[in-house]
């Protein structure tokens, strides 16, 4: 039951317990001035101000993610287990519309998943994607020139037929990567994992009441339910997310001025968005 609000107003009543909700939305890595990323400098201050707070009793991170950067997945995830483990405070991750690939890699910092049970949940493995245009520049009439010193310095060029020894590169190295992930799930789910590892490291999604029956996650509903079923009606949420800066926030400005004025800047801005839109319509969404 409630607690009368009074109460509330007496220093030396007991505090209500405290959630810290921390929302992890969008790509992951880098997405330029047009566009916000997830990544370790952007969250390590937000993700700090979580955990150190004295009223934060948990702290719980909202996931909307179709991956992105495995270096900055694997850097956020470090860094909550780290403050969870110097602040002795349980963390429990709650996703959204979509949970996928580097954005699970996140979630495996939390003591347990909850997911929604529509959200789309998985996408354990590793994807490389580009253009081949060698045939297009030349129907134009264009001359690629590139000079390298170096053999594999120019790896995949788009505008060049792809080569056998390069494409056995890039597997090499995605083949690094994905030993790397299923690691990453192996250590933190454990005997959790239900099923066979060609069906759960297959790079597969799952609705959230599949993804339950996987052992992919922990339970499923949603945070404001799960919380007040844990903390009690009284529990109180405290949303913390990254802030501008006066200087970002002039330099978001500037970009605008620019492109008002048709300069490239707007086309970057263009692509990064096309390219976060693919990320998501992978997934139907």
């Amino acid at each position: 039951m409630p607690r009368p609000c009074w109460s509330r107003l007496n220093p030396f009543a007991p505090r209500d317990p405290e959630v810290a909700v921390v929302r992890l939305k969008g790509p992951i890595g880098d997405l330029g001035s047009f566009r916000q990323g997830l990544n370790i400098e952007r969250f390590d201050g937000v993700l700090k101000a979580a955990f150190a707070s004295r009223r934060t009793t948990a702290v719980a991170l909202v996931i909307n993610s179709p991956g992105g950067s495995p270096v900055q997945s694997d850097l956020i995830k470090t860094r909550i287990e780290a403050l969870s483990r110097e602040h002795e405070k349980p963390v429990t991750a709650f996703t959204e519309d979509l949970c996928a690939s580097g954005g699970y890699w996140i979630a495996q910092a939390a003591d347990e998943i909850i997911a929604h049970p529509s959200s789309v949940v998985g996408s354990i493995g590793v994807i490389t994607a580009g253009f081949g245009l060698q045939e297009a520049i030349g129907k134009l009439g264009i001359e690629r020139r590139v000079h390298t010193k170096g053999a594999a310095k120019g790896m995949l060029d788009p505008f060049q037929a792809e080569k056998p020894e390069e494409v056995a590169r890039l597997e090499a190295l995605q083949q690094d990567l994905y030993e790397g992930f299923k690691e990453v799930v192996r250590r933190r789910r454990g005997t959790k994992l239900k099923g066979e590892e060609d069906e759960l490291f297959s790079g597969a999604v799952w609705t959230g009441t599949k993804a339950l029956e996987l052992g992919i996650v922990d339970g499923l509903g949603d945070l404001r339910t799960v919380m007040r079923e844990r903390y009690g009606e009284d529990v109180r949420f405290r949303r913390y997310g990254p802030r501008l800066s006066f200087w970002q926030k002039l330099r978001r400005g500037n970009v605008a001025a620019e492109n008002a004025e048709g300069a490239p800047s707007l086309m970057h801005g263009l692509i990064a968005a096309v390219e976060e839109r693919l990320l998501w319509n992978r997934f139907g969404l």
